[in-house]
């Protein structure tokens, strides 16, 4: 409850206290509740209602300088009994607290300070992973550069500091990411860096580029990766390819997807060849039952394909049906019985109610092999529905 308070107090006096100072005050905040259903969950199913509660506050101060602070609880309904006896607000956090330097002197280079949500690219590698209530936030430093052709970030993050309680290794992630206009589409550029110490250290890079174009009415996008160094001790080669288009029918949409996440089927010859997806928004790519959330772990380190075919279909103005089919299969069989994994089918149902109010329901059914048993994931066919109401304002 302290921690609550002194959050709440810190933001009325930021408040109260820049008023005069600043240009512009803009509160904001959001409410998320959504209910969901899960089968097999345990020896059964399992159905609950989780929400994320937000309060932020910018204020745009002189010389072209921001403040932004956002706190954020999130919890399962249920888990206090009620208030009069539980009421120490565990699960309330700052999400992000940091200050931005817009254009410093009139240049075009603007830096941001403190804890911040990162989303570079398609957030194949670099995501804030707002489908999670809790959502991805980074501590540390972010340069953004404008030149007239497109732009350019560099990041420096602390993930772990021994200096802190508990915390027993040091972990570190940095990178450039360019994005350059281009005729037809947009091409982005990157290198990126990790590093752990400990035990089993690591030192990789991942290098990549991404192309968005459109050709005629369709839009397609081609992103390839590779990652090296040391990871956990040994020597990293492994590798990402991922391709989509988009082709318009009449007011709807259907797209065509693969991707292909290199595997390792050889644990004892000193080499990692699985790829790492980092720090990724896995929701957004691997299907929405999120089999395949945690990778190289939730694909027993095998690697991933991912065909897919999805439609995006308008009902009416502010209703949308959304219908994906995914065909998985593992990239190296390993110690797996076959590389087929199995299918998925999501559907989704959004309508939007208002400019700041949505509603979103979906549901989805994974039709596993034996080979998705033989990784360590599902047994039997998985089911997966939720209900969930979005207001941001």
């Amino acid at each position: 409850m302290k921690k609550g308070l002194l959050a709440i107090a810190g933001l009325l006096v930021l408040g109260t206290s820049v008023e005069v100072f600043a240009k512009e005050i803009q509160v904001g905040g959001q409410v998320r509740p959504r209910m969901e259903y899960l089968n097999p969950s345990g020896g059964g199913y399992d159905v609950w209602t989780s929400m994320r509660v937000r309060a932020q506050v910018k204020a745009v101060l002189d010389k072209d300088v921001d403040v932004f602070v956002q706190v954020q609880d999130v919890r399962i309904w249920g888990e206090e009994t009620n208030t009069l006896n539980d009421y120490r607000a565990d699960n309330f956090d700052l999400h992000q607290g940091y200050v931005t330097l817009n254009k410093i002197r009139g240049s075009g280079v603007s830096i941001r300070v403190g804890r911040q949500e990162i989303s570079l690219g398609g957030q194949r590698l670099v995501g804030a992973v707002d489908w999670t209530q809790q959502a991805r936030s980074m501590d540390g430093v972010r340069a953004t550069l404008s030149p007239a052709w497109g732009s350019v970030d560099v990041l420096g993050i602390r993930l772990l500091d021994t200096s802190a309680a508990g915390i027993g290794s040091n972990a570190y992630f940095g990178g450039v990411y360019a994005t350059a206009k281009a005729s037809g589409g947009t091409l982005d550029g990157y290198g990126l860096y990790n590093r752990a110490s400990g035990g089993a250290k690591t030192n990789q890079y991942t290098l990549g580029a991404r192309w968005v174009g459109k050709a005629r009415s369709v839009v397609y996008r081609i992103e390839g990766a590779y990652q090296l160094g040391k990871r956990g001790g040994s020597d990293v080669s492994a590798f990402l390819f991922g391709g989509r288009a988009g082709i318009p029918i009449g007011k709807s949409t259907v797209t065509l997807w693969y991707d292909y996440l290199s595997g390792d089927d050889n644990a004892t010859d000193g080499k990692v060849k699985v790829f790492d997806t980092l720090f990724a928004t896995n929701h957004k790519f691997y299907g929405y039952a999120d089999v395949f959330l945690n990778i190289p772990v939730h694909t027993g380190n095998l690697g991933l394909q991912d065909v897919a075919l999805k439609f995006s279909i308008p009902l009416r103005e502010g209703v949308k049906l959304d219908v994906d089919g995914h065909a998985f299969f593992l990239a190296k069989k390993g110690r797996a019985s076959g590389k087929h994994l199995g299918e998925e089918v999501d559907v989704t149902l959004s309508y939007k109610y208002s400019n700041e109010v949505m509603v979103v329901c979906g549901a989805s059914y994974v039709a596993a092999k034996q080979a998705l048993a033989d990784i360590g994931r599902l047994k039997k066919d998985l089911k997966f529905a939720y209900a969930m109401m979005n207001v941001a304002f």
